[in-house]
């Protein structure tokens, strides 16, 4: 198990796809979960290194653009001459989104030679989309060789770019994983009851703790000795924009694990930031006093 610094706190190491989302209008939304991660955590204090690839091109340009002016660490974002920034095209049909992830973008092609130098233990946050190609998955085997972490996973699985036993892989190297409801279903006995599902999940791979999204019902988050923690958003809860919620929560809860906060205290001020980001249009706050509005106290 990783040790902590001087401090208590562990180094966030963030690795993962960058990428815009792009409408059919014409408009184009910066995002990539573990992009709305990093950029949460650079807002509360946390400094994480963010590790990805994005193409020669003025997407990547603007990536490095936005990165810098948050104030954000760009000695992780790795350029690539040959192939594009992450894309996904959004179109909606029937007043519902649908998704098309280009694949062979640069964060598929995330180098372990161009890693930046990570001096002490870490917590190392991935999902599995990033690792959808074996360039990006030999990248993070080959930085998990050079260290010592603790593995925060969180789960999204997107089709066609998944494979359920490479993702009980993940499950079983990793410390603390997230999944919501569905995914769940997926990966385990669907016969079972969702809390026996997790249970089962959580034990098998040796997780110190699984939280489980449930959508606007909130989470559940369960962790060793049987030990269960829940959290649902306030009924009030103004509804502008879902995307990122998930992010959100994440972000929270890791800074939480940083900081060693009681389980709780971390589920609720995750849910109510969520709450607030679903408030607004986008993912991420542009501006540092959104934070500071719903995050009193933070530290």
């Amino acid at each position: 198990m990783a040790q902590a610094d001087s401090a208590g706190r562990l180094k966030p190491v963030i690795f993962g796809e960058v990428l815009f989302d792009c409408f059919s209008d014409g408009q184009t939304v910066l995002g990539g979960a573990p992009f709305n991660v990093a950029w949460h955590l650079q807002a509360l204090g946390d400094a994480p290194c963010f590790i990805s690839r994005v193409g020669d091109d003025s997407h990547g340009a603007n990536i490095i653009q936005a990165m810098a002016q948050w104030g954000m660490d760009v000695s992780g974002l790795q350029r690539d001459d040959s192939h594009p920034t992450g894309q996904v095209i959004v179109t909606i049909e029937d007043g519902e989104p649908h998704y098309d992830i280009k694949r062979d973008v640069a964060y598929d092609f995330i180098q372990a030679a161009a890693f930046p130098a990570i001096d002490q233990p870490a917590l190392l946050y991935h999902g599995t989309l990033a690792l959808r190609n074996p360039v990006s998955r030999q990248a993070l085997d080959a930085l998990l060789q050079r260290g010592d972490f603790s593995i925060f996973l969180d789960v999204n699985l997107r089709p066609p770019w998944w494979d359920g036993s490479r993702v009980h892989e993940y499950l079983q190297r990793a410390r603390w994983a997230k999944l919501n409801e569905h995914e769940l279903a997926l990966l385990t006995d669907e016969q079972a009851d969702a809390e026996a599902r997790a249970q089962g999940l959580r034990r098998r791979c040796g997780l110190e703790l699984l939280l489980v999204t449930h959508g606007s019902k909130g989470a559940v988050a369960y962790a060793e000795e049987g030990a269960v923690a829940r959290v649902a958003p306030a009924a009030a809860t103004q509804v502008v924009d879902t995307v990122g919620a998930g992010d959100a929560f994440t972000a929270v809860l890791l800074h939480g694990l940083l900081n060693d906060w009681p389980l709780q205290r971390t589920l609720d001020t995750a849910q109510n930031f969520a709450s607030a980001v679903v408030g607004i249009r986008g993912a991420v706050p542009s501006d540092v006093r959104f934070y500071r509005d719903n995050l009193p106290g933070l530290g």
